[in-house]
């Protein structure tokens, strides 16, 4: 049937050829074509009958099975209609004829002997079969024309035995009757009666003949209705046949082109499934089988391909876990390494600078006579760099400690939290006569480190205090509102703002807008708020779109769905 080898076609060849020629395959992006000059040239597209698909063969068969029925019960039904027109003949026509045809000949019986018995006897008593013969006869004459009809042999038989009858009437009968009412005697009719008998014998004659001829039809008609049963007969088994070949037909061409093609695609794809990538489906039927073949075998390439891409992503992402583990132990000893770094800036450092400040300040008390202004300008100098030093270590060790030392994460009142900064400020509150407003009360809670909290709200109440303008009593507004799983706080000041394109400078470790003689600090504070709100899954940023002073809006996890991490070299090495 000309069947197309799978593999071939629209899709491509499929993978049977070195390994390394399938690697370079799997590697192309997704939904590109092999290149022409890399496909072997596959078979040419089947013709024929070799390009019909499963519901092309169906109804090809279908279609041959329909037309032999068609033509069978077309012959059948001329075969049927024959059989019915003979049946009618003979039922309705010959036997109602031949029985007419017997009334018809007793009726011409009956004459003969009427006018024989008046003839002999001269009683005219005789006469009254004569009369009820020729009654007789019209009638049937009349019902064997109209069974049998006018023309043809038997039609031929009717007109003449009318037309003998007639005559023998004419000449015979009726003379004769007429002589003996005459007063004619017996003896001299005798020739007459004997000349009627002869004549009436030739009549005879012709009712015999129609009678044969109406055996003879009968047994034609009777003949041919059988020989036509029988062959409708050998008609309606044959069309039966046909039926029975054409279903197993029908079978044989299903299992051949449905059933043993799909079983085979069956047992490749369990093949496929069991991990042989590499087999190659081969599927032979018709168009549409090699078609799904063709698309299976397809779609084994790409998972064979996607296969050996995610065991080659396997191996690597194996070998970055190695480099991570690696990495991994690196940042550990080097996080020992900042540790040991804190504990000597702690102790160490401070012990140094804390000697430098108080000598300083004993060459000033004992030699202050002896050095002149400058010289003391200069001691002033080192006691405040000495103690600004001890300032800034103890700021980065605080920073440093963000995530590390605190606590278990417990249930934390923010009311509480924002309480404890406010009495921390209280001194710097008091000086600044400041107002402190909270408009949403009462404070969520959240999952933190109390320390860690109230450190956030005291840095950021301290910088509104700080940075307040000259000409406006300070006015800070706390505010809170939920959205989803996150609590968004606020805290809102009218001092002298921040400049749109610092919003996010001011949030690195070190960053100051303003000089220490205007304003003192580190530049730490914020960089440090920003640590404790991200190690507790929340966000940090300065509001813009404020008219006049600062407002700093941050978030942090609803109770329920607050997830700290535990990781704080990751949450701040990014952003410190």
């Amino acid at each position: 049937m000309g069947e197309e080898a799978p593999g071939a076609g629209r899709d491509g060849p499929t993978t049977g050829g070195p390994a390394g020629s399938r690697g370079r395959a799997c590697n192309r992006p997704a939904g590109t074509r092999q290149p022409a000059d890399d496909r072997p040239a596959g078979p040419r597209e089947p013709v024929g009958f070799g390009r019909l698909s499963v519901r092309g063969w169906i109804r090809l068969v279908l279609g041959t099975m329909a037309a032999l029925l068609l033509l069978c019960a077309s012959v059948g039904a001329v075969l049927l209609g024959r059989t019915n027109s003979r049946n009618t003949e003979l039922v309705d026509h010959i036997q109602p004829g031949r029985s007419a045809t017997l009334q018809l000949q007793k009726a011409l019986l009956d004459q003969e002997s009427g006018v024989r018995g008046f003839a002999l006897s001269g009683d005219e008593a005789f006469l009254a079969p004569y009369e009820e013969g020729v009654r007789d006869e019209r009638l049937h004459r009349a019902e064997v024309a109209r069974l049998l009809g006018a023309g043809g042999r038997l039609g031929g038989d009717l007109a003449a035995v009318t037309h003998k009858a007639a005559r023998w009437r004419q000449e015979q009968a009726d003379p004769l009757i007429a002589a003996i009412r005459a007063g004619a005697s017996v003896d001299s009719v005798q020739p007459r009666v004997e000349a009627s008998k002869r004549r009436f014998d030739e009549l005879r004659e012709l009712l015999h003949a129609q009678e044969r001829h109406l055996v003879q039809a009968r047994d034609e008609a009777r003949d041919e209705m059988m020989a036509l049963r029988v062959l409708r007969d050998w008609v309606f088994l044959g069309m039966l046949a046909v039926i029975v070949a054409t279903g197993s037909l029908l079978a044989l061409l299903l299992n051949r082109m449905v059933v043993s093609p799909l079983s085979a695609l069956r047992a490749a794809a369990d093949q496929v499934a069991g991990g042989e990538f590499d087999r190659r489906i081969e599927v032979p039927g018709p168009a549409d089988v090699r078609s799904v073949g063709r698309s299976v075998d397809s779609m084994r390439r790409r998972i064979a391909g996607e296969l050996t891409e995610a065991r080659a992503r396997e191996r690597e992402l194996a070998r970055q876990a190695v480099d991570l583990d690696a990495q991994a132990a690196e940042l550990r000893r080097s996080n020992a390494e900042l540790e040991q770094f804190a504990y000597v800036a702690s102790h160490d450092l401070q012990e140094p600078l804390r000697k430098v400040a108080s000598f300083c300040q004993l060459l000033e008390k004992r030699y202050g006579d002896v050095v002149d202004a400058r010289g003391k300008q200069y001691i002033g100098f080192a006691v405040d760099g000495a103690k600004r030093m001890q300032i800034l270590i103890s700021d980065l060790l605080t920073f440093s400690r963000v995530g590390r030392l605190d606590d278990a994460p417990v249930r934390v009142a923010m009311d509480d939290v924002l309480a404890e900064a406010r009495r921390n400020l209280a001194v710097a509150v008091a000086e600044a006569q400041a107002g402190i407003e909270v408009r949403s009360r009462p404070l969520p809670v959240v999952v933190g480190d109390p320390a860690s909290l109230v450190m956030l709200w005291q840095n950021l109440l301290g910088n509104a205090v700080k940075f307040r303008h000259p000409e406006r009593p300070v006015r800070v507004v706390v505010d809170c509102e939920r959205d989803g799983g996150l609590w968004h706080f606020s805290v809102r000041d009218n001092g002298i703002g921040v400049p749109g394109e610092f919003a996010e400078k001011v949030f690195v470790i070190f960053q100051r807008l303003h000089s220490r003689d205007e304003y003192p600090g580190t530049g730490i504070g914020l960089a440090l708020c920003r640590k404790i709100v991200e190690y507790y899954g929340g966000t940090i940023r300065l509001d813009t779109g404020v008219p006049e002073g600062a407002r700093v809006c941050f978030s942090l996890p609803v109770a329920e769905h607050a997830a700290p991490s535990g990781d704080t070299v990751g949450t701040t090495g990014a952003n410190a």
